[in-house]
């Protein structure tokens, strides 16, 4: 059964604690983060380092640039080491909108939740990363240097990371979507063909206009995708087996 609707302003108050709860775990993150931060963006760097040529180096064109980065990097870092965190403080938010056999799943949501974004942001940077960099760095020729920007790396990188990680928690989405009864197995089976489309257009988005690079980020969404079916129709089946005996 679900719990007794909360007036309006209540919520509001909840929702403030859970988000002072977030903010103090991405500022504890942060201040650890930071003090490996030169570590964090050497780390980060990597595969474009690995593809430069030798006397190739980042640069950086303002005083702060360096500064500004490392911030930023132990941002992100904190921002994911807060990720259980974020996601238990989202799921105990949205508790009192769930039934009592609902409520088991917390301990699933968070494990699966931090664990495919992770992995999504890992795919991005073992994966993607390596043939993206190299790719554009084959542009180069005799009279053309490349000479990335610590900014604009560092912009792109994490920009594609957090896109990855987010992409990643499809079947999460998938579970609780099919759960409240939004989407269906049957329907996600019709629009297969829309969803390969929409994998590739938006690999097409996020990657470098390389064929290969494309593909390696098509597939696992496409993948993805298939697992949320097989999840879709375990979640279907439940809930009208659920329905039947109530």
């Amino acid at each position: 059964m679900k719990d007794e609707k909360k007036p309006f302003m209540a919520h509001l108050e909840e929702l403030r604690k859970r988000l002072v709860v977030c903010a103090i775990a991405i500022g504890i993150g942060f201040v650890i983060s930071y003090i490996f931060s030169k570590q964090l963006f050497s780390f980060l760097i990597l595969p474009l380092t690995k593809v430069l040529p030798a006397e190739s180096r980042l640069i950086f064109t303002s005083l702060p640039e360096m500064f500004i980065a490392y911030i930023k990097v132990a941002l992100i870092a904190g921002i994911i080491l807060a990720i259980p965190i974020i996601f238990y403080e989202l799921w105990m938010f949205l508790v009192p909108a769930l039934y009592q056999r609902e409520k088991r799943y917390l301990i699933p949501f968070v494990l699966f939740s931090s664990i495919l974004f992770v992995a999504g942001a890992l795919f991005g940077y073992f994966i993607v990363f390596p043939y993206g960099f190299k790719f554009f760095i084959s542009f180069a020729t005799e009279d053309i240097q490349a000479l990335p920007s610590v900014k604009q790396y560092f912009s792109f990188a994490t920009r594609l990371l957090l896109a990855f990680g987010l992409v990643f928690e499809m079947p999460v989405v998938v579970f609780f979507m099919t759960k409240i009864g939004l989407i269906t197995p049957d329907s996600m089976k019709k629009y297969r063909k829309f969803a390969i489309l929409c994998a590739f257009i938006l690999s097409a988005i996020l990657t470098p206009p390389d064929v290969a690079t494309q593909i390696m980020m098509a597939l696992p969404l496409i993948v993805l995708y298939e697992v949320s079916i097989i999840i879709s129709q375990g979640v279907y089946r439940k809930r009208e087996k659920d329905s039947d005996t109530s």
